[in-house]
């Protein structure tokens, strides 16, 4: 058998330990996404193929194996600006409701991966802030969290290559917000990487230790939950939002039909969220 090959009933004891671990659901057909996320895991953890490799992460319980399992199944790509119509909300239609706003504004960034989109809601507010003396003038507090501490890790160095300098950015933000790094990479400037700080969360955790927040961004990341979970999630996020708050979640994610929490507010283009008054 090669490394790459691994029986049904080791996919399905592999699908039930990822959702329980992470809250991804893999469902049918997914072991061409198991077999290329975790081929490479193989000979590193010592085993001969995937059926060894899951057998040492279900029932072994090796909490090494574990935790690089998760972190190669939950890593993915992202890029400045996603989607673009958010941030052009927070530009226009959002921060003007905290202009005059005497302490910091609040905004999480949830499974924020590699810290494009923490980094991308900094430099709109700067940006913001630019085209508008004296507003926000306390500024604003940007925590970015993921379950992977390998994509945290990218976060705090706040050093990218040429294809993801690449990848959405506008060119007059290349030159404002960043410079050359020893390492021949693009680096994030003092002023805008002091915005965000970032620590690790699984969204199946509590997360009432991170405080509340004015608008929170979790994008793209409840598809990949049940709806069960995405409910508790969302109540969870709920309950850290302030009144009146801002939600946005990702272009193809509706939460209408989970929680009553929240109110959608339809804009051209796009769409937002924001927390129902208790």
């Amino acid at each position: 058998m090669s490394e790459s090959q691994f029986s049904e009933q080791n996919y399905r004891l592999f699908s039930q330990f990822l959702e329980t671990a992470s809250g991804i659901v893999l469902g049918e057909n997914k072991q061409y996404l198991v077999k290329s996320r975790l081929t490479s895991h193989v000979k590193i953890q010592g085993v001969s193929n995937l059926d060894q490799l899951i057998e040492k992460i279900v029932i072994k319980r090796d909490r090494q194996a574990q935790l690089a399992a998760i972190e190669a199944m939950t890593t993915n790509e992202t890029l400045w600006f996603r989607d673009s119509y958010p941030f052009s909300l927070l530009e226009n239609t959002i921060l003007p409701k905290y202009e005059n706003r005497s302490s910091p504004l609040k905004i999480w960034s949830a499974a924020c991966s590699s810290g494009q989109e923490a980094y991308s809601i900094g430099m709109t507010i700067l940006n913001y802030r630019k085209k508008r003396s004296g507003s926000l003038r306390a500024g604003a507090q940007i925590l970015g969290t993921d379950i992977s501490e390998e994509m945290l890790q990218k976060c705090r160095d706040a050093e990218y290559d040429q294809l993801a300098m690449s990848r959405g950015l506008p060119e007059i933000f290349k030159q404002e917000y960043f410079e050359s790094a020893s390492s021949g990479k693009s680096k994030i400037k003092a002023q805008l990487k002091t915005m965000a700080s970032f620590r690790q969360l699984n969204l199946l955790d509590n997360f009432s230790a991170l405080g509340r927040f004015d608008i929170i961004f979790c994008r793209n990341v409840l598809i990949y939950f049940s709806p069960e979970l995405k409910r508790q999630i969302l109540q969870k996020i709920a309950a850290c939002l302030q009144d009146d708050g801002v939600l946005f979640v990702g272009a193809s994610e509706s939460i209408s039909d989970l929680v009553d929490q929240f109110s959608m507010v339809r804009c051209n283009p796009g769409l937002y969220y924001t927390k129902k008054t208790q």
